[in-house]
């Protein structure tokens, strides 16, 4: 069975990263820009362990394929405000961000499977979580048809503006995004 590995970010990835952010199908949700420098100011602080997040390149058969980042909402307190009005994101509760970014890839299953794997070490890692929470744009239908697949449940929906990196998936901040967030509770 060919498993995902996930290792952290550093900065050697940088143009393999700005490669994947450029792919038409990664853009269009990211709205990230890919220059070196943005890569800098974005990133360096995961990579230098000043911002507690976990940044990692997921690998796949031993083929880099995209990126995943988790990090817990009580270390993102505007993210607990942002998603206030749709739901209860308790501090301990994590969320994740991801793509796969080889085009080749897409649409293969890949997307729930890497999500499940990284779910899978998010119970292990954080052993306090009692959930995960990912707010997705709900135009995505990619994004969340993995989550569903992947065993989180649709918690409710919103119309809202971009504010923060959570809510501006899609196009840029202060612009309207329709939102889903789904939910995959701790299993006992």
């Amino acid at each position: 069975m060919t498993t995902f590995s996930f290792r952290h970010l550093t900065r050697v990835d940088f143009t393999l990263l700005g490669g994947w952010l450029a792919q038409p199908h990664v853009a269009r949700w990211w709205n990230h820009d890919n220059s070196p420098q943005a890569m800098e100011a974005d990133f360096a602080a995961v990579i230098d362990r000043l911002d507690p997040a976990d940044v990692f390149i997921v690998s796949y058969a031993d083929r880099p394929i995209g990126l995943l980042q988790r990090y817990t909402f009580a270390d993102n307190p505007a993210y607990i405000t942002d998603l206030a009005a749709l739901i209860e994101a308790p501090g301990a509760a994590l969320s994740i961000d991801y793509f796969i970014g080889e085009a080749d890839l897409i649409g293969r299953g890949l997307g729930s499977a890497m999500i499940r794997a990284a779910v899978d070490a998010i119970w292990r890692d954080h052993p306090n979580a009692p959930s995960i929470i990912v707010p997705v744009a709900s135009a995505n239908v990619a994004s969340w048809r993995a989550l569903e697949h992947a065993g989180f449940t649709l918690m409710t929906t919103r119309s809202t503006t971009a504010t923060t990196a959570s809510t501006a998936s899609s196009g840029h901040r202060g612009e309207p995004v329709s939102q889903l967030s789904v939910r995959r509770p701790r299993c006992p």
